[in-house]
C-alpha cells in the first residue's frame, strides 16, 4: 500500500503550466461544448465512453479534489491555474462536484463563485436542481455543505502537521462559526470579514496554524487573529456553456445575510 502511494504522480504540462488529470490529458482534443445541447447532459447517458475519454471534458472535479486533499503538494499559483483550467471543462454531471469546487474557489479568491456552489449543494433537493429528488435525497451533496463552509470559507485543512486555517468569507455572509474536535477538546472557530477567533474547550492544548502562524491554546483560552487582505484574484473562470452553478438567480444575488452557524 505504501509503495503504491509513493509511486502515485500527477503529470504536469510545462507548456500550459497546469497539472494533467491523466497522462496526456491536456493534449487531447477539447470537447465541443458550443454544439452540446442542454438535453445532452449528463454526457455519459448520451455519448459513448469511447468519445468522452479521448476528449478534454471532466464529469466532476477530480484534479481539483486532489488540490484539496493534498493541499501541501501544490503551490498557490498552481492551484489558481489548475482551478481555472478545469473549471472551464468540468460539466458537473455528478452532484459530488460542487462542494469541492466551492472549497478551491474560496481558496484562490473567487468567494462569490464559491458561494454559488455552496448554494447548489444546499438547494439541490429543496429546488430539485437535478430533477430526480423523487428518487431520494442527495446525501453526499448535502454533506458537502459542511465541507464547503468549513474547508471553503473556514479555510480548514488537515495534514501531517495538523490543522491549519485560512478563513475568508464572501461579501454576502457576515459570520461563520463551527467546531472541531482536537484531542480531548473542541476547537471553536468564529469569523467575520475582518478577524477570526479561536477558542479551545476541553482538556490539554490545541496546536494549529492560522494563516501560516503557529497558535497554541490551552483549555478555556481564546485568541483572535486578523484576516489579512487578499490580493484581487484574476477574473472568475467561466464554466462550460450551460454548466454554471445551478441555483436560482435571486440566491446568487442575495444581500449579506446575518450569519451562518
Amino acid at each position: 500500500m505504501e509503495q503504491a502511494a509513493a509511486a502515485v504522480a500527477v503529470p504536469y504540462d510545462e507548456d500550459l503550466g497546469v497539472h494533467s488529470q491523466s497522462d496526456g490529458f491536456t493534449r487531447q482534443q477539447p470537447w465541443d461544448f458550443a454544439t452540446t445541447r442542454r438535453a445532452g447532459y449528463p454526457l455519459l447517458l448520451h455519448f459513448p465512453y469511447y468519445d468522452l475519454y479521448r476528449k478534454q471534458v471532466v464529469k466532476q472535479a477530480d484534479l481539483v479534489l486532489a488540490m484539496h486533499l493534498r493541499h501541501d503538494a501544490f503551490t498557490a499559483h498552481q492551484k489558481e491555474r489548475n482551478f481555472a483550467y478545469y473549471e472551464a471543462i468540468t460539466v458537473r454531471d455528478s452532484s459530488l462536484s460542487a462542494a469541492t469546487q466551492a472549497v478551491l474557489a474560496a481558496e484562490v479568491g473567487h468567494t462569490d463563485l464559491a458561494a454559488a456552489y455552496l448554494a447548489e449543494c444546499a438547494f439541490i433537493d429543496l429546488e430539485d436542481i437535478e430533477h430526480n429528488t423523487t428518487d431520494g435525497l442527495h446525501l453526499a451533496s448535502l454533506a458537502g455543505i459542511w465541507t464547503a463552509l468549513v474547508s471553503g470559507f473556514g479555510g480548514m485543512r488537515d495534514g501531517p502537521d495538523g490543522f491549519s486555517f485560512a478563513p475568508r468569507l464572501p461579501p454576502r455572509l457576515s459570520r461563520l462559526a463551527f467546531g472541531l474536535r482536537i484531542g480531548a477538546g473542541v476547537l471553536r472557530v468564529e469569523l467575520d470579514g475582518e478577524s477570526v477567533t479561536y477558542r479551545f474547550d476541553g482538556n490539554g492544548v490545541a496546536r494549529f496554524r492560522s494563516f501560516g502562524t503557529e497558535v497554541e491554546l490551552e483549555a478555556g483560552n481564546e485568541a483572535t487573529k486578523p484576516i489579512p487582505a487578499q490580493r484581487s484574484p484574476r477574473p472568475a473562470p467561466r464554466q462550460p456553456q450551460g454548466r454554471s452553478p445551478r441555483v436560482p438567480h435571486d440566491l446568487i444575488a442575495a444581500p449579506r445575510t446575518p450569519g451562518v452557524v
